[in-house]
C-alpha cells in the first residue's frame, strides 16, 4: 500500500489526447492518491495491453480514431469481462450513457464534469475491484485452509480449529485496504492478531498502536491527526498525528468501542473521504495507512443502545474476526502453559522448571476471566519464586482462588445448571458422590491433591471416601 503503487492493479487511460491524458493522471494522483496509472493514445493497442493482465479499470474516451471507445468497450467486455470500464466522454448524452452501460460500463462521467465527480467515480471503480478480488482471494484461501504464511501467527500458540480458521481468514483479507474489526473479551490476543494482519499486509510502513479508551474529542483528534502551530494555546510547534506516523503502513485503534460519538464522526469521515485535517488547518492530508480497529465490548449491542453510530459500525465490519475466550479452546492451556514456563524462565534467567502432574488439568477446570493474559501472568508469577525442580502449584491455586473469591457475587447470580434435571431415576447420595469422586479423579489423573481441589474438599476428606469406594 506504498503511495507509488496504490492500487496494486493497474488503471489505463484511453484517449487521442496526450494532453488530457496528462491532466487526467495529474488529478487522479493529487485528488484521489491513485499512481499506478499507465496511458494510451492509440486505441489499436489497448487490447495487447489488457492481454498483460496487468490491468484492471480502464478510464475509456469514445471519439477516437482508427478504433472507437464503443467497439473497445464490446472488445473489453468480450476477452476481459473482469475489467471494470469506465467512459469519459467530451459529449453529455444519455442515449450514449445507456447504451454504453449496457455494453458493460461501469460509469459514464463527462470531461466538463467537475474534478471531484470525476475522482470519486474512479475511487469507487477501484473498491469494486478491490472488494472482487478480496472476495475471490477469500473463497480460495477458506477452501483450501492452508496458510501460505503460517510464519505470521507464529508468536500465537493454538492448536485451535477456529483459531486456526481465523488465521486462515486474517491471512485472507490482509491486503485489503479496507478496515479490520477484531473483537473478543480482553486478554485473548486481539494484539497479536492485527501485528499478523500488518505483516501480511504488504505495507512498507510500520504498525502504529493507539487505545482510544478514556480520550475525549479534543485529545482524539489531536492524537490522531495532529495540528499545526498556534491551532490552540501551547500549540507551538507543529505536531504530527498518530495516522500520519502510520504512513503507508497500518494504524491499529485499540478499545475502539470506548470511542466518543464526536470522535465516531470524525473517525466515519477519515474512513470514507480518505482525508482529514490537522487541528487548526484547512489543508487536507490524504489517509495512507490501513486501519484495524478492536474492541472487548459488543459494538451491535452498543449500536443498538444509540452510543455507538450505526454507520461507523457497518464502515467497520467490512472485514471482521472474534476471537474466542481461552476457556473455549481448552485443548490450548496445556501448550500456552509449557509456552510461558519456558518464555517466563528465559526473561527472568533460570532453568525451565518441571510443572507437576495434575497443573494442566487442573488450570482446564478455570474459567480464565483474564484469558490468555491472565495464564501468561500466572506462569511469570510462579516462575519467579520457584527455587526447586518440580514447579509448585500453589501459586496457581492461589491465584485461581482469588480470582474466584473476586468474582464470587457474579458466580452466584449465575448459578450453575442442576445435573440431575431431567433424570428418570435419581441417583442415591452416596451413588451421585462416588460418581463425583471417580469423575474428579479422572480429570486430576489421579492426583489427590488436585481431585480434593476440583471437589472443594479437604485431601483426608477425599482419602476417607476413596478407601469407601475400595471397600
Amino acid at each position: 500500500m506504498n503511495e507509488t503503487t496504490y492500487p496494486d492493479f493497474g488503471i489505463l487511460l484511453v484517449d487521442d489526447e496526450p494532453a488530457w491524458l496528462g491532466s487526467l493522471s495529474l488529478t487522479l494522483e493529487s485528488l484521489g492518491g491513485i499512481s499506478n496509472i499507465a496511458t494510451c493514445s492509440d486505441s489499436r493497442q489497448v487490447m495487447e495491453i489488457l492481454d498483460q493482465g496487468q490491468v484492471g479499470l480502464v478510464l475509456l474516451d469514445l471519439t477516437m480514431p482508427h478504433l472507437s471507445g464503443e467497439e473497445l468497450l464490446e472488445q473489453i467486455a468480450e476477452r476481459h469481462p473482469e475489467i471494470v470500464v469506465i467512459v469519459v466522454s467530451g459529449l453529455n448524452q444519455v442515449e450514449t450513457a445507456v447504451r454504453c452501460m449496457k455494453l458493460g460500463a461501469f460509469d459514464y462521467c463527462v470531461k466538463t464534469d467537475e474534478e471531484d465527480r470525476i475522482v470519486g467515480g474512479v475511487l469507487r471503480a477501484v473498491r469494486m475491484v478491490e472488494m472482487r478480488r478480496e472476495y475471490q482471494e477469500m473463497s480460495s484461501r477458506l477452501v483450501s485452509r492452508e496458510l501460505r504464511h503460517p510464519e505470521a501467527f507464529s508468536p500465537i500458540v493454538t492448536a485451535d480449529r477456529s483459531m486456526l480458521a481465523i488465521f486462515s481468514y486474517v491471512e485472507a483479507v490482509a491486503k485489503s485496504p479496507q478496515p479490520l474489526l477484531i473483537t473478543g473479551e480482553s486478554g485473548v490476543g486481539k494484539e497479536l492478531i492485527a501485528r499478523a494482519a500488518h505483516s501480511l499486509s504488504g505495507c512498507r510502513g510500520k504498525l502504529v498502536t493507539v487505545n482510544v479508551a478514556g480520550l475525549d474529542d479534543t485529545v482524539f483528534s489531536d492524537t490522531l491527526f495532529g495540528h499545526v502551530r498556534g491551532a490552540f494555546t501551547g500549540a507551538e510547534q507543529v505536531r504530527r498525528g498518530m495516522v500520519e506516523e502510520a504512513g503507508d503502513g497500518t494504524l491499529f485503534l485499540d478499545e475502539i468501542g470506548d470511542l466518543a460519538i464526536a470522535s465516531q464522526v470524525k473517525l466515519l469521515r477519515l474512513l470514507q473521504e480518505g482525508e482529514y485535517f490537522p487541528l487548526g488547518s484547512d489543508l487536507p492530508k490524504r489517509l495512507k495507512a490501513r486501519i484495524i480497529v478492536a474492541t472487548h465490548q459488543n459494538l451491535l449491542e452498543k449500536e443498538r443502545g444509540g452510543t455507538f453510530r450505526r454507520d461507523l459500525y457497518y464502515r467497520l465490519r467490512t472485514h471482521q474476526v472474534h476471537l474466542p475466550p481461552l476457556r473455549e479452546r481448552p485443548g490450548d492451556i496445556p501448550l500456552l502453559l509449557e509456552h510461558f514456563l519456558e518464555e517466563a524462565a528465559r526473561t527472568l534467567g533460570k532453568k525451565k522448571p518441571t510443572p507437576p502432574k495434575g497443573l494442566a488439568q487442573f488450570l482446564v477446570t478455570y474459567g480464565f476471566p483474564g484469558n490468555v493474559r491472565e495464564l501468561k501472568a500466572m506462569a511469570y508469577d510462579a516462575v519467579s519464586v520457584h527455587h526447586e525442580r518440580m514447579l509448585s502449584m500453589d501459586t496457581f491455586v492461589k491465584a485461581v482462588e482469588r480470582s474466584q473469591q473476586e468474582a464470587g457475587p457474579r458466580r452466584a447470580a449465575a448459578p450453575k445448571q442442576n445435573p440431575f434435571a431431567g433424570f428418570d431415576e435419581l441417583p442415591t447420595f452416596s451413588d451421585a458422590a462416588a460418581f463425583l469422586v471417580m469423575e474428579a479423579m479422572d480429570r486430576a489423573s489421579g492426583n489427590q491433591t488436585l481431585a480434593a481441589r476440583l471437589l472443594g474438599i479437604s485431601q483426608p476428606a477425599l482419602s476417607k471416601r476413596l478407601k469407601m469406594l475400595k471397600e
